[in-house]
C-alpha cells in the first residue's frame, strides 16, 4: 500500500505543484484548502482528494502531513498531526526529496525566479530532455507547472522567505539576485547574506552557479565562497550580457554576448529589460548543460511567460488590460518600466502585499510608484499576517500625495473596477498589481468592458 502524504493547502501553487508530483510517483494524496480552483480541480482528476476547509478530520489515516510558511501554527490539521505524532514535513523538505534522485537545477532569488524557472522548464522540454519540473507559478499555454520527466534533470523553484531553500543541494544554481525582503523573517541584511552564502555552498562544488553580475553583494558572497559560477549581466563585466537591447512594446531583442563572442540576437516575447535578465540566466544554464545555442534562441523566442508576470489580460476598445504579481518596489519599478515601453498612459491599481513588507519599505513603495500617470491604492492584503497599528494604505497614499506629480486615489477594492471603467479611454493600459486577489479587478473591467463596446455592437 502506498504511503499518504496530506497537503495543507493543496490549492497553493506551490503546494499543487507537490500534490501532482507525488501522484505522478504513485503516492496517495489528499489535502485540504479554504476553496477549490483549477489547481484543486485538475488534482482530483489525478486521483487526489480534496478537502474544503481545514479539520482535523482530514488528517486521519495520512502518514505524513506536508505545509508550508503560509499555514498557522494553530491550524487544526497540524495540531491534529502533532497530537498524533504524524510525520510533519514543510513542503521544501518534499520537494528536496523528490529532487534527490535526479540532477537538481534549483532557481533562487528575490525577484524573477518564477519567470526563470519556466524559461529553464522550457528550454530543457524544447531540447528533448524531459525534466521533471516544479514551477512556483502557472506558465502560459505550458503544462510544465509540476511535470514528472523521464530525464535525469529536476528544475526547481526555491523559497528563499522561510529559509527553506537551503533543505537544497543541487547540482547547477540560478540565483537571480539579492534584496532587503521577507525582513519579517530575516529581519536585517546580515541574516539575508548568511542564508544565501549557505545556500551558495550547498551547490555541488562539481557544479556551476548562474548568477546576475549585475548584483554587487552577490558577486561579493560568490568570491568569498570560492564556487565556480558563470556571471549574467548588461555589461562587459560579465561572462554573457546583452548588448543593442531594443524594447518595442511586448517585444525584446538584444545581441548575446557569451565570452567576448557575439552568439547573434535573441528576441523576447514578454516585455521589460529585466527579462533580458532572465533570459541570460537560461541561456548560460543551457550553454553549461551543452546545449545548442540555436535550440536556446527558438526556445526563448517561443517563450510566452508565466501567468500574473506582465500577463496581458486582454484588449477592449483601445485598453489594454494587464496584470502583474509585483509586490516588491524592485519588481514594481520593472513593471513599471516595462509598462512604459507600450508609449501608453499607464494606469495602476495596487494592492500592497503583507504588513510587515508595507511597514519596512513603505518610503521604496511611495518612490516605486510615482513613474505611472495614474495611480489608485486599495487596502494592505494580510497574507494571514495580523494587522500593524499604523502601517495601512492611508499612510502610503498620504505619502505619496506629498510628492507625486500625477493623480492619486485610495479606494477600497470593491469600488476599484468601477473607478476604472468610468476611467480608462483607448490607448490606456490598465494595470493590476500585486501579490494578493487584486487580479480579480482585472477581470471585471475586462468584462465590463466587453459588455459595453462588445456586446452592444
Amino acid at each position: 500500500m502506498s504511503e499518504h502524504y496530506h497537503l495543507i493547502g493543496i490549492g497553493g501553487v506551490g503546494m499543487g505543484a507537490i500534490a501532482s508530483l507525488l501522484l505522478d510517483k504513485g503516492f496517495k494524496v489528499s489535502g485540504s484548502d479554504l476553496k477549490e480552483n483549477q489547481i484543486t480541480e485538475n488534482l482530483k482528476k489525478k486521483g487526489a482528494q480534496v478537502f474544503v476547509g481545514h479539520s482535523a478530520e482530514n488528517v486521519r489515516g495520512a502518514d505524513a502531513v506536508v505545509y508550508s510558511s503560509a499555514v498557522s501554527q494553530d491550524n487544526p490539521e497540524l495540531a491534529f498531526a502533532r497530537q498524533n505524532q504524524i510525520r510533519i514535513l514543510k513542503r521544501a523538505q518534499v520537494l528536496a526529496w523528490l529532487m534527490e534522485s535526479q540532477i537538481g537545477i534549483t532557481v533562487a532569488g528575490a525577484h524573477g525566479k518564477t519567470t526563470t524557472t519556466s524559461m529553464v522548464s522550457h528550454l530543457l522540454i524544447t531540447a528533448g530532455l524531459c525534466p521533471t519540473t516544479a514551477v512556483g507559478g502557472i506558465i502560459n499555454g505550458g503544462s510544465y507547472h509540476a511535470s514528472l520527466g523521464r530525464g535525469e534533470y529536476f528544475v526547481a523553484e526555491v523559497d528563499e522567505s522561510d529559509g527553506s531553500f537551503l533543505y537544497f543541494s543541487p547540482h547547477y544554481s540560478i540565483i537571480t539576485n539579492i534584496d532587503f525582503e521577507h525582513v519579517d523573517y530575516y529581519q536585517n541584511w546580515e541574516n539575508i547574506l548568511k542564508a544565501y552564502g549557505e545556500f551558495i555552498e550547498k551547490t555541488n562544488p562539481r557544479g556551476c552557479l548562474i548568477a546576475c553580475g549585475e548584483d554587487q553583494k552577490l558577486l561579493k558572497l560568490l568570491s568569498e565562497k570560492k564556487r565556480r559560477f558563470v556571471s549574467y549581466g548588461l555589461s562587459p563585466a560579465s561572462h554573457l550580457y546583452a548588448k543593442n537591447i531594443s524594447c518595442d512594446g511586448y517585444f525584446l531583442t538584444f545581441d548575446c554576448i557569451v565570452h567576448e563572442k557575439n552568439m547573434g540576437e535573441m528576441r523576447l516575447r514578454i516585455p521589460g529589460r529585466h527579462n533580458v535578465l532572465n533570459a541570460l540566466a537560461c541561456t548560460a544554464l543551457g550553454l553549461e548543460l551543452k546545449i545548442g545555442f540555436d535550440v536556446i534562441r527558438k526556445s526563448l523566442n517561443e517563450f510566452s511567460g508565466a501567468q500574473r508576470r506582465f500577463q496581458f489580460k486582454g484588449e477592449v476598445a483601445g485598453v489594454m488590460v494587464v496584470d502583474d504579481y509585483g509586490h516588491h518596489p524592485t519588481e514594481i519599478k520593472a513593471t513599471l518600466q516595462a509598462a512604459r515601453s507600450f508609449g501608453r498612459r499607464v494606469v495602476v491599481a495596487f494592492q500592497p502585499h503583507r504588513y510587515s513588507r508595507t511597514k519596512f519599505l513603505m518610503k521604496e513603495f511611495a518612490q516605486s510608484l510615482q513613474s505611472c500617470d495614474y495611480l489608485i491604492l486599495t487596502d494592505i492584503y494580510a497574507a494571514s499576517e495580523e494587522p500593524i497599528e499604523g502601517i495601512t494604505s492611508e499612510n502610503l497614499y498620504q505619502l505619496i500625495k506629498k510628492n507625486a506629480d500625477m493623480p492619486v486615489v485610495y479606494l477600497k477594492k470593491e469600488d476599484i473596477a468601477d473607478h476604472l471603467f468610468g476611467l480608462a479611454k483607448a490607448g490606456d493600459l490598465v494595470l493590476t498589481l500585486g501579490a494578493g486577489d487584486i487580479n480579480k479587478i482585472s477581470d471585471t473591467l475586462i468584462k465590463k468592458l466587453n459588455d459595453l463596446y462588445v456586446k452592444s455592437t
